[in-house]
């Protein structure tokens, strides 16, 4: 792999860069990875927060696409490294924050990846779970246990869709892409019959389509959009910010850099777009068909009859899987495997990421809409806003997209900074993160830290923009004028 002695502390196998035989992935396969993983339950269900607060549901899907389209940026800029030099993101991590500083930003992606694992096999868990309800006729599971939330029977199910998923976690990256490749037609051939079942039903879309927004004059938010917009904003473009981070664990199996650009255009804004609006649509129409607005699709697919409720549910838990496979383990697994190379493998790092999963009681963090959007989506987008800033700040302004791999994998070379901590990757995260901790404490804890001042709470709804800028600046003017090793070319571009 190399020319020179490599670290053991920091190489193994699956952190190695990937050879020219493992460059499989052309632009369709990062469309339909992103196909994938968009046409998920949580994307589904973000129109329904936007409206909550007040939106109408078309300025609810122009937000969700908005902020997709911001995010797309960071995931070009940061998946170019994957795929010139085939490492992984907790790796290119140790250009800016050093062979062992780079342990921090790979942990903060890691741990936020466990909570999105946890949530979305809740979600699996629950399709079971409804799925049997609908089957016996009735609830299934009795009472909540205590100090739980949830019942013996939401529980189990739970359960058994986290050990479904572990086919995945055995076989690897190559499964993960068959998976995603074969599903993601699918999903949109899934949409497209959905929305012809409630336009059958309800005779048309329904009345949310012709809702107008409450900011308007005489609404109940008059005169409060853009204090409503910025932070929904915000939590839209964290929806993807993990994956902004760790996007060189996919593209550095790309077979050039147009394919990933190209797949990756192609598979984000305009899907999740188009999610939001079907979101709305089918949603309008549950008014007429149930006299309420259901924004969850398993509800939705519980009150449908015959093989049509087996049919939707067993498309929902395939979605599911393929989602949460993709976004919430790769990256992780990755990640938690760089902490410790000789110890923890790819495969070690997918079943540490399943079991911390486990224990974040992923139900807790759904629990409110507030809790979902300004503490859960809001909170992490202010820890990894940061490491955005500073990775494409480093990889395209101080080294011009120049690395020697060899060294990414060295303890005692150029990126080891002396102690193997880059001082100035470590203050300019705690710069950019530092302004969103008092706006972070008023929404996680409104009643210990109800005193919060006005300007602190603003800075919070910028909370991902905040963290790109500062760190990404304090960062640019702490390395400029340092001087910069030669190096030779790259073998990939």
């Amino acid at each position: 792999m190399t020319q020179h002695p490599v670290s053991t502390e920091l190489w193994n196998h699956d952190l190695a860069p990937t050879s020219a035989a493992q460059r499989t992935w052309r632009w369709y396969h990062f469309a339909a990875l992103w196909v994938g993983m968009v046409m998920c339950i949580p994307a589904y269900t973000l129109s329904a927060s936007l409206i909550e607060a007040g939106m109408s549901g078309w300025q609810a899907v122009w937000t969700v696409f908005l902020a997709n389209a911001i995010v797309l940026l960071p995931m070009l800029l940061i998946g170019h490294a994957g795929t010139k030099y085939g490492i992984p993101y907790a790796v290119l991590a140790r250009a800016s924050f050093g062979t062992s500083g780079a342990k921090l930003p790979a942990l903060m992606r890691a741990i936020v990846a466990c909570g999105w694992y946890g949530i979305q096999t809740w979600f699996g868990g629950s399709m079971i779970y409804t799925l049997l309800g609908v089957l016996a006729g009735h609830p299934v599971g009795g009472e909540p246990i205590a100090g739980l939330g949830i019942n013996l029977g939401q529980l189990l199910c739970f359960l058994a869709f986290w050990a479904i998923q572990f086919y995945f976690i055995v076989h690897g990256m190559d499964a993960i892409r068959k998976l995603e490749t074969w599903t993601a037609p699918l999903k949109i051939v899934i949409c497209f019959v959905l929305l012809g079942w409630v336009y059958n039903k309800a005779g048309g879309f329904g009345p949310l389509l012709d809702q107008p927004s409450q900011f308007v004059e005489g609404g109940k938010k008059a005169g409060q959009f853009w204090s409503t917009f910025w932070p929904s904003l915000t939590a839209m473009v964290g929806f993807w910010a993990t994956l902004a981070l760790n996007i060189p664990d996919f593209t550095r199996f790309a077979k050039s850099q147009r394919d990933q650009v190209i797949g990756q255009t192609i598979g984000l804004p305009a899907p999740m777009g188009l999610l939001a609006a079907l979101a709305v649509i089918v949603t309008s129409a549950t008014v007429v068909l149930y006299g309420k607005a259901l924004w969850d699709p398993v509800d939705v697919a519980s009150r449908m009859t015959g093989v049509a409720v087996l049919i939707a549910l067993i498309v929902l838990l395939i979605d599911t899987v393929s989602v949460n496979l993709a976004a919430n383990l790769v990256g992780p697994a990755y990640d938690f495997s760089a902490l410790a190379p000789k110890t923890i493998s790819y495969r070690a790092g997918g079943y540490l990421t399943a079991g911390i999963a486990l224990v974040m009681m992923p139900w807790k963090i759904l629990e409110t809409t507030q809790g979902y959007i300004f503490t859960w989506l809001i909170g992490y987008s202010a820890l990894l806003g940061p490491i955005a800033g500073i990775l494409i700040i480093d990889y395209y302004f101080i080294r011009k997209t120049a690395l020697d791999v060899d060294q990414l994998y060295r303890h005692g070379g150029i990126y080891s900074y002396g102690s193997g901590w880059n001082v100035a990757a470590i203050v300019a995260f705690v710069l950019g993160v530092a302004p969103n901790i008092p706006g972070f404490l008023n929404a996680a804890f409104p009643a210990s830290f109800p005193e919060v001042g006005a300007t602190f709470k603003t800075i919070y709804t910028y909370a991902w923009f905040v963290g790109v800028l500062i760190s990404g600046l304090a960062y640019g003017l702490m390395m400029k004028g340092r001087a910069l090793p030669a190096l030779r070319p790259a073998a990939n571009s």
